[in-house]
């Protein structure tokens, strides 16, 4: 499975304009396209920062589909007076817990790694990782999202409340630190975000 994740970045003032706009207009359009299995979308309500996230059974779904996405992320922006940044990405682990309920917020962390070392990257967060993340107060699901061009990496873990999320951060720090130091892999952004929107039929990948 694939996605493909839309950043803007624009004034947090407009941010649940933003929202209501992708979830009445560009859900319901993107759910009718072919090979689409979700949507999600996180806000930033301190920095302004959004990611919309669409996730694709195959890499030629997601591809087939870019230019009709195109003008909705264009209004995005312009509606959001805000700069965006497009990745496409391979979901190479997705596992949850606990459906995520109203008010859960999630903590994204980028990373970069030799593309070489992708394989090794997935089966380590997926055998070791994972069940210690599993044993985290309020945790609901992970996803890995990997680029095996460049070697970017995209973990994003969602808790229950954003009281959860804080409550992790000592001990998702340690574990980050143990993970990029055995992998050599470099961090490049922390953030926490609100999870305004998770429509995705996805199907477990653990």
């Amino acid at each position: 499975m694939y996605a493909r994740s839309t950043t803007v970045r624009g004034d947090p003032q407009k941010i649940d304009d933003a929202v209501r706009y992708v979830r009445d207009e560009v859900m319901p359009a993107v759910q009718q396209m072919s090979g689409c299995v979700g949507l999600s979308m996180l806000c930033d309500r301190e920095s302004g920062r959004c990611i919309v996230t669409t996730a694709w059974a195959d890499e030629s779904a997601m591809h087939a589909t870019e230019e009709a996405v195109r003008p909705m992320r264009e209004r995005l922006a312009e509606m959001y007076d805000g700069q965006r940044e497009i990745n496409e990405w391979e979901i190479a682990i997705l596992h949850r817990m606990h459906e995520a309920p109203d008010g859960a917020c999630t903590r994204v962390t980028w990373t970069r790694a030799d593309p070489a070392e992708m394989d090794r990257v997935v089966d380590t967060v997926r055998m070791a990782l994972l069940p210690r993340l599993e044993d985290l107060d309020g945790f609901c699901s992970v996803s890995v999202m990997v680029n095996r061009d460049n070697g970017m990496c995209a973990l994003a873990a969602t808790y229950m409340t954003r009281d959860a999320m804080s409550g992790s951060r000592e001990a998702v720090s340690k574990m980050r630190d143990e993970f990029t130091q055995q992998l050599g892999m470099e961090v490049l952004d922390i953030a926490e975000f609100d999870l305004a929107l998770a429509h995705l039929r996805v199907p477990e990948t653990v």
